[in-house]
């Protein structure tokens, strides 16, 4: 059976007109920093091709403290206790988030919302407990075929409890496939970020080389997946995966989108 590798970039390295004619999935970025208006959402899906894919980071409140410097990109008034915000809480302010950032994922007809942590998210019995909590909320939220991916950070990437919960709700374990291997797939859907090889988590500033590349494409073809979104998060993130894209078509039995 012919599998789909769809690959992209993480955010618009260019113009979005020019971005189209090389690729058919964007992970948006945006949403992260400042969740957009749905009436914006609404005018970049309907810009986009028709069979164009969009994926989307989840707003940071969700998943990042106030504390996180990356709030300081946050222009508009955030309601609520601030203590209440990040680390996947099961608070009503991060709840409200989701909802949001879902309305923004269905106007743009996103299938998958990207929830990343970062390191300095606690690894104890009570964030075992609260992350549970979340997910219960968090699953129950979901229609039009919506689902959720975690790229966990810190500790959590090597929790033993993690694949338990992935499974437990149906969570697609996003991973940078050249530092960790995927513990659940939901869906059949692998998907792969990828932040720059280096000794740390990320590596913005790397430039994926040849042999990189073929690496790459030989983990991937001895992936069992339906489906696989393949992102590229680094400076040279354009180049990297157009060449990609075009060393992965020479694997007859992917479908590279």
């Amino acid at each position: 059976m012919m599998r789909n590798v769809y690959i992209g970039c993480c955010g618009f390295p260019c113009a979005r007109k020019k971005y189209y004619e090389y690729f058919k999935v964007v992970e948006l970025q945006n949403t992260f920093y400042e969740l957009p208006s749905v009436e914006w959402a609404l005018n970049v899906r309907s810009e986009a091709p028709e069979d164009f894919k969009f994926t989307l980071k989840a707003w940071q409140v969700i998943t990042h403290p106030s504390t996180s410097p990356t709030w300081s990109k946050i222009k508009k008034r955030v309601e609520g206790n601030l203590e209440n915000y990040g680390y996947l809480k099961p608070t009503s302010e991060n709840i409200k988030a989701l909802e949001k950032t879902l309305e923004v994922a269905r106007a743009l007809k996103a299938e998958i919302i990207v929830l990343q942590t970062p390191g300095s998210m606690p690894y104890n019995a009570e964030s075992i407990k609260w992350i549970n909590e979340f997910f219960d909320q968090a699953i129950s939220l979901l229609r039009n075929g919506e689902l959720l991916g975690w790229e966990p950070r810190g500790e959590w990437l090597r929790a033993p409890e993690l694949k338990t919960i992935l499974e437990k709700y149906g969570i697609t374990h996003i991973v940078d496939i050249f530092k960790n291997k995927p513990l659940y797939k939901h869906r059949g859907i692998l998907y792969i970020r990828l932040h720059g090889k280096g000794p740390g988590e990320v590596n913005y500033n790397y430039n994926y080389t040849e042999e990189d590349l073929l690496e790459l494409r030989e983990t991937i073809e001895n992936e069992d997946f339906q489906v696989t979104y393949v992102l590229f998060n680094n400076v040279k993130m354009f180049n990297n995966a157009l060449e990609f894209k075009k060393m992965l078509k020479e694997v007859s039995r992917l479908q590279v989108l």
